[in-house]
């Protein structure tokens, strides 16, 4: 009969020879590396550059969650703790947080924000993701970078969903984040859009007068693309200063016209009617543009006497067409389009301002307004 040879690898364990240390070592080591190997491939996955590019953020000025992975993308140290101790405590906290700083967001709000984020829980999207984000809502001495009273806010948006809107709140002066959880009554709206395109880079612009010190904006981000509601909590200082450049504006008076240079925190070319006798005048700015469409704003300025309400009107020459607005009321005949004041910012003290916005199809124009208070 013939022989056959016995293989040891198909011996009983109990039968097979011992393994010398040194295999037994090198298996435990393959082991253990195939393990490592599958752990930072699902880190990868659930929390790293994959999911970075999903959906998007507050970045100027960074919102908590995004300025902690970005300024401390290799986590918690002991210069963190030190230097940025509210950050120490969110990567302590929930590391998936930092590293899914873009996710921070609910879906199937419909609007309602108020009753899906209540008090106390802004900063977390009301503790969205099985409270992922609960670190955010902590009070304490976040980093607050200086900005002026009125500024640009970038939105990194990563995936370019674009936006039916974006709305952006400003503290009461008064409130103290390092003491005080945030509520919706501590907030007043500070900034607006109306439905924007699809872009990787969405500006906001900020007005937000009468504030100093540290404060917190809060920003809802309804994107266009699902109902799906993006919050961010962003620490800022207010201050007087920032960078100061040369604005050249053109005023037309009733029967005069010059140029005058002035020196402001921002540079925006506007073109301004004023009436001593209205009581009120009006300045026209364009936000931001892109191909086909563009951002404008309107800001209504209160005589020497306040005012009851305003109404303020111009005439498009480049076929412009209003598709969305806020802060006031606008109607249109043809090319000339009519702006009445909103419930809320019609009375105006002895040179106090306000402002209103819209978004517009066509080829932005530097139409001159006129104001009449009511």
């Amino acid at each position: 009969m013939p022989r056959f040879t016995e293989n040891p690898a198909h011996r009983p364990e109990a039968t097979r020879p011992p393994a010398s240390p040194r295999a037994r070592v090198w298996r435990v080591s393959a082991v253990f590396g195939a393990c490592l190997s599958l752990l930072t491939t699902l880190l990868v996955v659930t929390f790293g550059a994959g999911n970075a590019a999903a959906h998007g953020a507050v970045s100027d000025p960074p919102s908590r969650h995004y300025g902690c992975y970005h300024r401390w993308p290799n986590g918690p140290s002991p210069q963190m703790a030190s230097e940025d101790p509210m950050c120490y405590q969110a990567w302590q906290a929930d590391p998936s947080a930092m590293y899914n700083w873009n996710g921070l967001l609910r879906e199937g709000v419909a609007g309602n924000h108020q009753a899906a984020v209540p008090d106390g829980q802004l900063c977390s999207g009301g503790l969205t993701f099985n409270g992922r984000y609960a670190a955010m809502d902590k009070v304490g001495a976040w980093i607050a970078p200086n900005k002026p009273s009125r500024f640009t806010l970038n939105l990194n948006d990563t995936s370019s969903h674009g936006a039916d809107y974006i709305r952006v709140y400003a503290t009461k002066q008064g409130f103290d984040p390092k003491t005080q959880a945030l509520k919706w009554s501590d907030l007043e709206l500070v900034g607006q859009t109306g439905r924007i395109p699809t872009g990787n880079r969405t500006p906001v612009e900020i007005n937000a007068p009468g504030r100093s010190g540290h404060h917190v904006l809060f920003t809802v981000w309804q994107a266009s693309h699902l109902d799906q509601s993006y919050y961010a909590c962003s620490d800022v200082t207010f201050t007087d200063g920032g960078t100061t450049t040369t604005t050249t504006t053109t005023t037309t008076l009733p029967s005069t016209t010059r140029t005058t240079t002035t020196t402001t925190t921002t540079t925006t070319t506007t073109t301004t009617t004023t009436n001593p006798s209205a009581g009120c005048s009006a300045a026209f700015r364009v936000v931001s543009q892109w191909n086909g469409g563009f951002q404008a704003e309107v800001r209504v300025t209160a005589g020497a006497a306040p005012i009851n309400g305003w109404t303020v009107n111009w005439t498009f020459t480049n076929g412009e067409q209003i598709n969305s607005s806020w802060s006031a009321t606008l109607t249109t005949s043809g090319s000339t389009v009519t702006a009445r004041n909103a419930a809320y910012n019609g009375s105006l003290g002895a040179g106090a301002g306000t402002a209103f916005g819209f978004v517009a199809s066509g080829t932005a124009g530097t139409p001159t307004p006129t104001c009449t208070p009511a």
